[in-house]
Protein backbone atom coordinates (compact mmCIF):
# COMPACT_ATOMS: atom_id res chain seq x y z
CA UNK A 1 0.00 0.00 0.00
CA UNK A 2 2.95 2.33 0.66
CA UNK A 3 4.22 2.48 -2.94
CA UNK A 4 1.12 4.10 -4.54
CA UNK A 5 0.89 6.55 -1.62
CA UNK A 6 4.49 7.67 -2.22
CA UNK A 7 3.71 8.09 -5.94
CA UNK A 8 0.71 10.31 -5.12
CA UNK A 9 2.87 12.35 -2.78
CA UNK A 10 5.59 12.77 -5.43
CA UNK A 11 2.99 13.73 -8.03
CA UNK A 12 1.47 16.37 -5.71
CA UNK A 13 4.94 17.88 -5.24
CA UNK A 14 5.39 18.10 -9.04
CA UNK A 15 2.04 19.87 -9.36
CA UNK A 16 3.16 22.30 -6.66
CA UNK A 17 6.21 23.08 -8.82
CA UNK A 18 3.98 23.82 -11.80
CA UNK A 19 4.25 20.51 -13.68
CA UNK A 20 0.71 19.78 -14.88
CA UNK A 21 1.74 16.98 -17.22
CA UNK A 22 2.11 14.52 -14.35
CA UNK A 23 -0.34 11.60 -14.28
CA UNK A 24 -0.83 8.70 -11.87
CA UNK A 25 -1.30 5.01 -12.60
CA UNK A 26 -4.97 4.44 -11.76
CA UNK A 27 -4.78 0.69 -11.09
CA UNK A 28 -4.13 -0.08 -7.43
CA UNK A 29 -4.60 -2.90 -4.93
CA UNK A 30 -6.75 -0.58 -2.83
CA UNK A 31 -9.98 0.77 -4.28
CA UNK A 32 -9.68 3.98 -2.28
CA UNK A 33 -6.18 4.68 -3.63
CA UNK A 34 -7.42 3.96 -7.17
CA UNK A 35 -10.24 6.49 -6.76
CA UNK A 36 -7.83 9.11 -5.43
CA UNK A 37 -5.49 8.55 -8.40
CA UNK A 38 -8.38 8.95 -10.86
CA UNK A 39 -9.62 12.12 -9.16
CA UNK A 40 -6.07 13.49 -8.97
CA UNK A 41 -5.56 12.99 -12.72
CA UNK A 42 -8.86 14.72 -13.54
CA UNK A 43 -8.03 17.56 -11.18
CA UNK A 44 -4.58 18.15 -12.72
CA UNK A 45 -6.11 18.18 -16.20
CA UNK A 46 -8.68 20.77 -15.10
CA UNK A 47 -6.00 22.88 -13.42
CA UNK A 48 -4.05 23.09 -16.66
CA UNK A 49 -7.05 24.63 -18.46
CA UNK A 50 -8.42 27.12 -15.94
CA UNK A 51 -7.49 30.26 -14.05
CA UNK A 52 -6.57 28.06 -11.09
CA UNK A 53 -3.11 27.83 -12.59
CA UNK A 54 -2.17 30.88 -10.58
CA UNK A 55 0.75 30.28 -8.25
CA UNK A 56 -1.13 31.02 -5.04
CA UNK A 57 -3.89 28.55 -5.89
CA UNK A 58 -1.44 25.77 -6.77
CA UNK A 59 0.46 26.41 -3.56
CA UNK A 60 -2.74 26.07 -1.54
CA UNK A 61 -3.73 22.86 -3.34
CA UNK A 62 -0.33 21.38 -2.54
CA UNK A 63 -0.64 22.42 1.10
CA UNK A 64 -4.11 20.89 1.44
CA UNK A 65 -2.86 17.62 -0.06
CA UNK A 66 0.20 17.48 2.18
CA UNK A 67 -1.51 16.82 5.53
CA UNK A 68 -3.66 13.80 4.58
CA UNK A 69 -0.91 12.39 2.35
CA UNK A 70 1.60 12.58 5.19
CA UNK A 71 -0.87 10.82 7.47
CA UNK A 72 -1.52 8.07 4.93
CA UNK A 73 2.20 7.56 4.36
CA UNK A 74 2.85 7.44 8.09
CA UNK A 75 0.16 4.87 8.87
CA UNK A 76 1.12 2.79 5.82
CA UNK A 77 4.69 2.69 7.11
CA UNK A 78 3.51 1.58 10.55
CA UNK A 79 1.48 -1.23 8.96
CA UNK A 80 4.69 -2.84 7.73
CA UNK A 81 5.55 -3.77 11.32
CA UNK A 82 4.73 -7.49 11.60
CA UNK A 83 4.50 -7.24 15.39
CA UNK A 84 1.33 -5.15 15.27
CA UNK A 85 -1.76 -6.54 16.92
CA UNK A 86 -4.98 -6.94 14.90
CA UNK A 87 -6.46 -4.01 16.81
CA UNK A 88 -3.55 -1.77 15.87
CA UNK A 89 -3.72 -2.86 12.24
CA UNK A 90 -7.45 -2.13 12.13
CA UNK A 91 -6.86 1.31 13.68
CA UNK A 92 -4.15 2.27 11.16
CA UNK A 93 -6.22 1.03 8.22
CA UNK A 94 -9.20 3.09 9.43
CA UNK A 95 -6.96 6.18 9.66
CA UNK A 96 -5.74 5.60 6.11
CA UNK A 97 -9.33 5.28 4.85
CA UNK A 98 -10.34 8.47 6.68
CA UNK A 99 -7.58 10.43 4.98
CA UNK A 100 -8.23 8.95 1.53
CA UNK A 101 -11.85 10.03 1.98
CA UNK A 102 -10.65 13.51 2.89
CA UNK A 103 -8.50 13.63 -0.26
CA UNK A 104 -11.44 12.46 -2.35
CA UNK A 105 -13.65 15.26 -1.03
CA UNK A 106 -10.89 17.81 -1.60
CA UNK A 107 -10.33 16.82 -5.23
CA UNK A 108 -14.08 16.81 -5.88
CA UNK A 109 -14.43 20.30 -4.40
CA UNK A 110 -11.54 21.60 -6.53
CA UNK A 111 -13.06 20.07 -9.66
CA UNK A 112 -16.52 21.46 -8.93
CA UNK A 113 -15.20 24.94 -8.20
CA UNK A 114 -12.93 25.09 -11.25
CA UNK A 115 -15.80 24.01 -13.50
CA UNK A 116 -18.25 26.50 -12.02
CA UNK A 117 -15.78 29.38 -12.24
CA UNK A 118 -15.70 28.89 -16.01
CA UNK A 119 -19.47 28.55 -16.30
CA UNK A 120 -21.75 31.52 -16.90
CA UNK A 121 -25.10 29.91 -17.67
CA UNK A 122 -27.10 27.52 -15.50
CA UNK A 123 -28.47 24.64 -17.57
CA UNK A 124 -30.74 21.68 -16.79
CA UNK A 125 -33.35 23.72 -14.97
CA UNK A 126 -36.54 22.17 -13.66
CA UNK A 127 -39.49 23.06 -11.43
CA UNK A 128 -39.50 21.51 -7.97
CA UNK A 129 -40.32 22.11 -4.32
CA UNK A 130 -37.34 23.78 -2.69
CA UNK A 131 -38.59 23.14 0.84
CA UNK A 132 -38.79 19.40 0.16
CA UNK A 133 -35.24 19.41 -1.21
CA UNK A 134 -33.93 21.07 1.95
CA UNK A 135 -35.76 18.52 4.12
CA UNK A 136 -34.17 15.65 2.21
CA UNK A 137 -30.68 17.15 2.51
CA UNK A 138 -31.19 17.68 6.25
CA UNK A 139 -32.30 14.07 6.72
CA UNK A 140 -29.05 12.94 5.14
CA UNK A 141 -27.22 14.53 8.08
CA UNK A 142 -29.48 13.00 10.73
CA UNK A 143 -26.71 10.84 12.29
CA UNK A 144 -24.56 13.95 12.77
CA UNK A 145 -27.19 16.21 14.35
CA UNK A 146 -28.47 13.37 16.51
CA UNK A 147 -24.92 12.72 17.74
CA UNK A 148 -24.72 16.36 18.83
CA UNK A 149 -28.24 16.23 20.27
CA UNK A 150 -29.25 19.31 18.29
CA UNK A 151 -32.75 20.73 18.43
CA UNK A 152 -34.08 21.10 14.88
CA UNK A 153 -36.39 24.08 14.28
CA UNK A 154 -37.94 24.04 10.81
CA UNK A 155 -40.05 26.76 9.20
CA UNK A 156 -40.18 25.46 5.63
CA UNK A 157 -43.13 26.84 3.72
CA UNK A 158 -44.15 25.23 0.43
CA UNK A 159 -41.74 26.94 -1.96
CA UNK A 160 -41.84 26.37 -5.70
CA UNK A 161 -38.60 27.03 -7.54
CA UNK A 162 -37.36 26.77 -11.12
CA UNK A 163 -33.63 26.11 -11.35
CA UNK A 164 -30.83 23.56 -11.31
CA UNK A 165 -31.77 21.07 -8.61
CA UNK A 166 -28.35 19.41 -8.40
CA UNK A 167 -26.41 22.65 -7.95
CA UNK A 168 -28.65 23.96 -5.19
CA UNK A 169 -28.50 20.63 -3.38
CA UNK A 170 -24.75 21.28 -3.02
CA UNK A 171 -25.52 24.66 -1.46
CA UNK A 172 -27.86 23.27 1.21
CA UNK A 173 -25.53 20.34 1.87
CA UNK A 174 -22.51 22.59 2.49
CA UNK A 175 -24.41 25.07 4.65
CA UNK A 176 -26.15 22.44 6.78
CA UNK A 177 -22.91 20.49 7.19
CA UNK A 178 -21.15 23.65 8.41
CA UNK A 179 -23.99 24.55 10.77
CA UNK A 180 -23.84 21.11 12.40
CA UNK A 181 -20.04 21.01 12.42
CA UNK A 182 -19.72 24.29 14.31
CA UNK A 183 -22.69 23.77 16.64
CA UNK A 184 -22.27 23.00 20.30
CA UNK A 185 -23.81 19.87 21.78
CA UNK A 186 -27.45 20.53 22.66
CA UNK A 187 -27.65 23.62 20.46
CA UNK A 188 -30.36 24.58 17.98
CA UNK A 189 -30.30 24.39 14.20
CA UNK A 190 -32.98 26.55 12.58
CA UNK A 191 -33.83 26.32 8.89
CA UNK A 192 -36.51 28.26 7.06
CA UNK A 193 -37.54 29.08 3.52
CA UNK A 194 -40.34 31.14 2.02
CA UNK A 195 -41.34 33.10 -1.05
CA UNK A 196 -41.44 36.89 -0.79
CA UNK A 197 -42.15 39.42 -3.52
CA UNK A 198 -40.73 37.43 -6.43
CA UNK A 199 -37.84 36.00 -4.46
CA UNK A 200 -37.06 32.92 -2.39
CA UNK A 201 -35.40 33.39 0.99
CA UNK A 202 -33.58 30.53 2.71
CA UNK A 203 -32.26 30.98 6.25
CA UNK A 204 -29.94 28.56 8.05
CA UNK A 205 -29.01 29.48 11.61
CA UNK A 206 -27.03 27.72 14.34
CA UNK A 207 -26.22 28.55 17.95
CA UNK A 208 -22.63 27.41 17.62
CA UNK A 209 -19.24 29.03 18.07
CA UNK A 210 -19.82 31.82 15.54
CA UNK A 211 -17.18 33.83 13.68
CA UNK A 212 -15.01 36.81 14.40
CA UNK A 213 -15.47 39.79 12.08
CA UNK A 214 -12.21 38.94 10.31
CA UNK A 215 -13.27 35.35 9.65
CA UNK A 216 -16.70 36.50 8.45
CA UNK A 217 -15.15 38.94 5.96
CA UNK A 218 -12.96 36.20 4.43
CA UNK A 219 -15.35 33.26 4.78
CA UNK A 220 -15.99 33.02 1.02
CA UNK A 221 -12.30 33.15 0.06
CA UNK A 222 -10.90 29.96 -1.45
CA UNK A 223 -8.96 27.84 1.07
CA UNK A 224 -9.64 30.27 3.91
CA UNK A 225 -10.54 28.37 7.07
CA UNK A 226 -10.00 30.81 9.93
CA UNK A 227 -9.44 30.04 13.58
CA UNK A 228 -12.88 28.46 14.02
CA UNK A 229 -11.81 25.57 11.75
CA UNK A 230 -8.74 24.51 13.69
CA UNK A 231 -10.62 21.76 15.48
CA UNK A 232 -12.49 20.52 12.42
CA UNK A 233 -11.58 19.01 9.07
CA UNK A 234 -12.29 20.91 5.90
CA UNK A 235 -10.71 22.23 2.72
CA UNK A 236 -11.83 25.84 2.96
CA UNK A 237 -13.61 25.46 -0.39
CA UNK A 238 -17.18 24.82 0.74
CA UNK A 239 -18.35 28.41 1.09
CA UNK A 240 -16.45 29.51 -2.03
CA UNK A 241 -18.35 26.82 -3.92
CA UNK A 242 -21.64 27.87 -2.32
CA UNK A 243 -21.21 31.53 -3.27
CA UNK A 244 -20.30 30.67 -6.86
CA UNK A 245 -23.42 28.51 -7.27
CA UNK A 246 -25.69 31.13 -5.70
CA UNK A 247 -24.18 33.82 -7.94
CA UNK A 248 -24.67 31.64 -11.03
CA UNK A 249 -28.32 31.24 -10.03
CA UNK A 250 -28.67 35.03 -9.91
CA UNK A 251 -28.88 35.15 -6.14
CA UNK A 252 -27.00 36.58 -3.18
CA UNK A 253 -25.70 35.11 0.07
CA UNK A 254 -25.03 36.89 3.36
CA UNK A 255 -23.37 35.81 6.60
CA UNK A 256 -24.39 37.22 9.96
CA UNK A 257 -22.32 35.98 12.86
CA UNK A 258 -20.95 36.79 16.31
CA UNK A 259 -18.30 34.87 18.16
CA UNK A 260 -19.80 32.57 20.76
CA UNK A 261 -23.37 33.25 19.64
CA UNK A 262 -23.72 31.37 16.37
CA UNK A 263 -24.02 32.03 12.65
CA UNK A 264 -26.91 32.81 10.33
CA UNK A 265 -26.72 32.37 6.55
CA UNK A 266 -29.25 34.11 4.32
CA UNK A 267 -29.63 33.02 0.70
CA UNK A 268 -31.78 35.12 -1.61
CA UNK A 269 -32.78 33.60 -4.95
CA UNK A 270 -34.83 35.10 -7.75
CA UNK A 271 -38.09 33.25 -8.24
CA UNK A 272 -38.20 32.88 -12.02
CA UNK A 273 -41.22 31.13 -13.56
CA UNK A 274 -40.54 28.21 -15.92
CA UNK A 275 -40.80 28.93 -19.66
CA UNK A 276 -44.18 28.42 -21.24
CA UNK A 277 -44.25 25.25 -23.34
Amino acid sequence: MLSPVIKINDAAKKVARGDFSVRLEEKSIAKEIEEIATSFNIMVKELSNTETLRTDFVSNVSHEFKTPLSAIEGYATLLQDERLSKEEQALYVSRILENTSRLGKLTQSILSLSQLENQEIVLQKESYLLDEQIRRVLLGYEPLWEEKELNIDLALEATHYYGNKSLLAQVWSNLIDNAIKFSKTGGTLSIGCRELEGSVIVRIKDTGIGMSEEVRMHAFDKFYQGERSHSTQGSGLGLALVRRIVTLCGGTIEIRSKEGKGTEILVLLKSTPPPVA
